[in-house]
């Protein structure tokens, strides 16, 4: 094949619209390719955890805080359409020479092999999806080129130059030097027949990008089927059946715990309701019969457990509430779950911890790392192993099959999905995925309160209204909430019953207000008794502060 034979250039139009065909076809072959081989080694899988890997701290959390748990569809949807930008781009550069095109093609499947073969848990067949998709996406634009009439097909050429034709010849000696000479032909003249062949066919051209489109929207969707292969769902339900009763199990609710007004959140979090902030791009699908947790390092015995291993300790039942460091004040990242899972501190015992250590340097299956305090693992709390989540086996998208799951602390330093790795060690020699990215390394949760009733912006009947919400300050309990209006006085608010002091905490109380505009904020007291600050801080290094203040309309 002939990439660089040139004949007249087709429209800008078309060159472009063959560039974003090429550049679909070598996308939708290459999610084929990773649904048979690994989904994470897809191009723009791979190249999305890279990008979100080598992100400023500051623009992630400009993401999450915009576009919440759609942050990584939003990423992969930018990527696909400057994917597109770009291959239109190589459609037009392929005007003058079409091996420019497939050239820059390559260049795309190189950086997608780097960013796939990168990858912390890249396997040996990683770099295939973005070879064979490139070369898929080349081999589409030389053809749609050639369907076009702007690449000449092998054995033609294009018609020569006047002056040169077959059947003449130039005379170098005697009289009319110069002059062109009749010379019998060997055979027929292709001069009109090769001036047809480059001309711009659109027909034909449009026939195969649509060919190109549908071969692109099989691959993807084919891709997707496939990847699902190793979908958890069958695993997890085998999991159910063998899950045992908890040795401790948590006591029943308070009667009182949840206040059940409308539009307060309820105080147990339903798992489909529950907030998800991580880095993957594709929830990992972690076999149990294969999975282990290896914990090494500064420790005596180092120890590998298999799942089938935790399920025969000692399980014990829990009520946490996790906080994600990025929720602004009032904002979206927080729920309460009933946990099941085994002690860490009685697995990090029997292997030994030595007395220098002060770090849990865990790792996620995709390779997330987190850092934890030991001596926060081993005050007593209920740091767990979890394997199951308010009364079910945990969801793929919450880490199954083990997760991290200590109270008290931020989700970044301690909340480790698809868990598959605890390395004993010390904060000056070991640092976790976000403390080179400006967060601290240590971040205990901050005393916090928020507003559900009334929604800011809403319109209330005058008089009796009732605001309500929740409070949290995990490991240490949430004492007292007040609700301040229009910057008068500090009212105490009814608090609900709580099963201990790792949950948040709901409160409501009812006031009157007259016609006309109205600002209410809220703090809490925990029961150390600090009360949180009116000053404003955004959410890095450590978690946002700052009293959570809505505006809501009477009348």
């Amino acid at each position: 094949m002939n990439t660089n034979a040139r004949g007249p250039r087709p429209p800008a139009w078309a060159a472009a619209l063959a560039g974003v065909t090429a550049g679909a076809v070598g996308l939708g072959v290459a999610e084929l390719v990773a649904g048979l081989t690994t989904a994470s080694a897809s191009p723009v899988v791979a190249v999305g955890g890279a990008m979100v890997d080598r992100t400023p701290a500051a623009l992630k959390d400009w993401a999450i805080r915009t576009f919440g748990e759609n942050d990584k569809t939003v990423l992969v949807a930018g990527i696909v359409v400057v994917v597109a930008l770009i291959a239109a781009a190589l459609g037009l550069i392929a005007r003058w020479r079409v091996g420019y095109g497939t050239a820059g093609l390559a260049a795309f499947g190189v950086v997608g092999i780097i960013a796939a073969v990168s990858r912390p848990d890249s396997g040996p067949l990683d770099f295939l999806p973005s070879t064979v998709g490139a070369a898929a996406g080349a081999w589409t634009l030389v053809l749609l080129f050639r369907r076009a009439g702007a690449t000449a097909p092998p054995g033609t050429e294009p018609a020569p130059e006047p002056g040169t034709e077959p059947g003449t010849a130039e005379t170098g000696t005697g009289p009319g030097i110069g002059r062109a000479e009749p010379r019998t032909p060997a055979g027929p003249s292709v001069r009109r027949a090769g001036a047809d062949l480059y001309a711009f066919d659109r027909r034909k051209l449009l026939t195969g990008v649509a060919v190109g489109a549908g071969v692109a929207g099989a691959g993807v969707v084919a891709g997707r089927l496939l990847a699902g292969r190793g979908d958890v769902t069958s695993a997890r339900r085998s999991v159910a059946r063998m899950l045992p009763r908890p040795a401790v199990a948590a006591k029943p609710l308070p009667a009182g715990a949840d206040l059940r007004i409308r539009g307060l959140a309820p105080f147990v979090t339903p798992n489909y309701e529950f907030y998800r902030v991580d880095t993957a791009l594709v929830v990992p699908g972690v076999d149990p019969r294969s999975w282990t947790l290896k914990i090494h390092g500064m420790v005596d015995r180092p120890v590998e457990l298999t799942f089938a291993d935790l399920l025969r300790r000692p399980l014990v039942e829990a009520d946490v509430t996790l906080t994600c460091v990025s929720n602004d004040v009032g904002g979206p990242y927080v729920g309460n779950a009933r946990w099941l899972g085994a002690r860490l501190a009685d697995v990090l015992r029997e292997a030994g911890i030595r007395r220098d250590a002060d770090m849990l340097l865990s790792v996620s299956q995709d390779g997330w790392t987190s850092g934890t305090p030991v001596d926060v693992v081993m005050d007593g709390r209920d740091a767990l192993l979890a394997v199951a989540m308010n009364g079910e086996v945990l969801p793929a998208a919450h880490g199954f099959p083990v997760r991290q799951v200590v109270p008290g602390l931020y989700g970044y330093v301690s909340a480790t999905k698809w868990i598959t790795e605890i390395k004993v060690t010390r904060f000056d020699e070991d640092t976790a995925y976000w403390t080179p990215r400006g967060w601290a390394p240590r971040a205990p949760i901050k005393t916090q309160s928020r507003i559900d009733v009334p929604r800011e912006g809403d319109s209330v009947p005058a008089g009796r209204t009732t605001v309500a919400g929740v409070a949290w300050a995990q490991h240490r309990g949430v004492d007292a909430v007040e609700v301040q209006v229009d910057g008068g006085e500090w009212r105490r608010a009814t608090l609900a019953e709580v099963p201990g002091p790792d949950t948040w905490r709901q409160w409501s109380i009812d006031w009157d207000l007259a016609p006309g505009g109205h600002t209410i904020a809220v703090r809490a007291t925990d029961a150390t008794g600090y009360t949180q600050t009116a000053a404003v801080a955004p959410p890095a290094p450590d978690g946002a502060t700052g009293y959570h203040t809505i505006r809501v309309r009477a009348g």
